[in-house]
Order: structure tokens, then sequence, then C-alpha cells
């Protein structure tokens, strides 16, 4: 069975983070992604760090099945082949620096005017227009922007979360987008013009915090591992040092809670603990007492009772743990892939269509398919 983009082909002047995983996304799909790449040393994630076989991390997650072409767009020859590939591609994605596509005559405008059946997706920190167009962005500073830092951290400090939130936010907006858009070509035979800002996509994701500050009145601060509003919620010690996460999410919950795990049925008729508002209230107290309860038990022991009473719970795993999860392993959800270090190891793409499994494929060297790709378009006729 073919992959569902099998046919469709993405032209990507990218970097770092945003645009390359919304394009691998598209690979895995069965999409031919042809990557174009700075004469030197290519995109610039690619030296990141050297920790998977001497390769970006970075690089590695975001670039598996596409084509590295290397070009430099001031040349006329090589200016000339890019303008080729434009007039046989159904989508062309770029996240340069503010203003450089433009300047570069890729404007979305004019490639639209050229091709109209071409879709076009920029991807940028702050969006097209108003004060913060050419404005730098980067991921952490995006989080700042959108106030994700003011609610991320303890109360002494903020913190930025481990992942680059801001990046893979605005990626998958794009992803989507771009389906879409290919899906309403087919209908009308006509392309798109999309524009994805990593503000807009994290500011979405925001949407409780702004409601609640904004309607409620009381802003959101930082808790730690805490949720702002539900309680019991979060992170619990346990007799043997460890720590238990749970999660309460109705007073059915919480009764079950309170007889079955806690040992204290009392503790569902208490006043303080009468309904999530005032359980996050009496915060404080009630994690004391959790606490006291669990003493006698192992971590291992509290989740058991945990699961017993239908209470969502979780340890607190590492990276490497997560390497070897027994659920990810019992549902045989690793894959070996290719790269120009060797095969490396990594998941399969979070949706599972029954009867076709992911392209994955292999992560390209710098230029690898340059000569290919010059050879493929020689023929070509100029758009």
């Amino acid at each position: 069975m073919e992959p569902p983009l099998h046919g469709i082909t993405v032209v990507a002047l990218e970097q770092a983070v945003a645009a390359p995983f919304a394009t691998r996304q598209l690979a895995d799909l069965g999409a031919r992604v042809i990557k174009i790449e700075r004469p030197g040393r290519g995109d610039f994630a690619r030296d990141y760090d050297g920790s998977v076989k001497g390769l970006s991390a970075y690089f590695v997650w975001v670039n598996r099945g596409k084509e590295s072409v290397v070009l430099d767009l001031k040349a006329p020859a090589d200016r000339a082949l890019l303008d080729r590939l434009l007039a046989r591609a159904d989508v062309f994605i770029q996240n340069l620096a503010p203003g450089a596509a433009g300047r570069l005559g890729l404007g979305s405008e004019l490639l639209r005017a050229r091709h109209p059946r071409l879709i076009t997706c920029d991807v940028s920190g702050y969006g097209p227009d108003g004060p913060y167009r050419d404005k730098k962005a980067y991921d952490l500073l995006v989080q700042c922007e959108a106030g994700l830092l003011s609610i991320t951290g303890t109360a002494d400090s903020p913190a930025r979360p481990g992942i680059s939130v801001a990046d893979i936010a605005g990626a998958m907006y794009a992803c989507t987008g771009i389906l879409t858009a290919l899906y309403e070509r087919e209908r009308t035979g006509r392309g798109s013009a999309l524009a994805v800002s990593l503000l807009d996509a994290l500011a979405e994701w925001m949407g409780h915090p702004y409601f609640t500050q904004e309607y409620g009145g009381t802003p959101l601060t930082r808790n730690a591992a805490r949720h702002p509003t539900i309680s019991p919620y979060g992170h619990y010690r346990c007799g043997d040092g460890a720590q238990v996460f749970l999660s309460v999410q109705s007073d059915r919950e919480w009764v079950a809670l309170c007889e079955q795990v806690l040992r204290r049925p009392a503790l569902a008729r208490d006043a303080r603990f009468a309904d999530n508002p005032l359980r996050h209230a009496h915060d404080g107290e009630l994690t004391a007492l959790m606490e006291e309860c669990f003493a006698p038990h192992t971590a291992d022991g509290v989740v058991a009772l945990l699961d017993g009473a239908g209470i969502a719970n979780a340890r607190l795993r590492t990276v490497a743990e997560l390497a070897d999860h027994p659920q990810l392993a019992a549902r045989d959800r690793w894959r070996d892939f290719g790269s120009p270090a060797g095969p490396l190891r990594g998941l399969l793409p979070p949706v599972q269509v029954t009867g076709r499994e992911a392209v994955m494929g292999p992560v390209p060297a710098l230029g690898e398919h340059t000569a290919a790709i010059r050879a493929e378009f020689a023929g070509t006729p100029e758009p």
C-alpha cells in the first residue's frame, strides 16, 4: 500500500527546528522532501552537537527521510535549478530570517502568481506584519513573549521547558495547514499561501492561562510540578523517598482516593476538601496528609494502590528510562533508520494507521542528493 502523500513533492528552504519538523512529518507520510541547504555547512542545526555518533541530535530528529541538495541561491545556475524544482513542486516551505525569502524573490505572492497550484508556507517567529515582524525569534524567546515562562518553574525562578515547545507548536500547525491545503487543492485545483507564526502557535496553547487570567482575574503562578487550579495533582513523597505523581480530576475520584488509597474515608467528607476549589485552596494541608498516608509504603506500593482505585498516576522516568519504556516496547514502537553514521533507533510517528507503516527514511548527509537532483532536472524547461 502506497503511503498517503506518495507523489507529493515538498521543496524546503529550512533550518533549525520548526520548518524541518513540519516537513519530517510529511516525509514520514511518504512525501518527497527536497531540503535546500547552504554551501559549506548547510543547515546550522547540523552543528548544534555531535551526540548521535557524531551527528547533531536535533538534526537527526527532524530531518530523516529527506533529500539534501546544496545550492548557492546567488549563483544563476543554482537559482535556475531551484526555479525548476518549484515549477514541479506541490509545496514550498521556508523559515529563513525575516524578509530573506522576499529578498531572494521567493515571496509567497510572487510564487503563487507563477505557480497557481503551489502551496506556500512561511514559518516565522512573529508573523509577516506588526511591530515584531523583523525581530529574530528563537524558541526560548518566543516562550518568554507568549507568557509561558511566567507560569513555568518555581516561585523563585522561571524555567524553560525541557523541549522546544514553540518550535514544535509552529511545526505541527504548519504540517496540519499544509495537509489541509493539499486536501483543498484536490477539490479546487488551486494552491494556498500559508503563514505560521511561532508566537501565534504557542499563544494558542496558552488558552487555559489566558482565560483564567482574563475572566477569572487571578493570574496563574509558577507551581513547579503542581497544577495551578487542580488538587491533588502533582508529586507526593513515599516511604522509600521516591515520588509518585498523580491526578484527581473529579469528586468521584477524590472519594476513591480517600477510601481505597489513603484509607481515610472521613477525608472525603472533610469540609476543607469538599470540592476541587477547596482542595486547591488547602493544597498544602492536603499534601501533608497524603504524604503521611504514603509513608508506610514504597512508591511501587503506592502505584499499585492507585491503579487498583482507578486513580491516574505515573513514576518520574528519566530519558534513559523512556528508551526502555515497557509500554513502548510491548507495542513495538521502535524502528531502525539510516544515517551517515550508520543505523539509528527512533520511534514510529504517533499516528498509527492500520495496515500501513511510516516511511522513516534515512537522515541525509550534507549535499548527498545534489548531483542526482541536478541530473534529474537538467532537461526540465525553465518555468
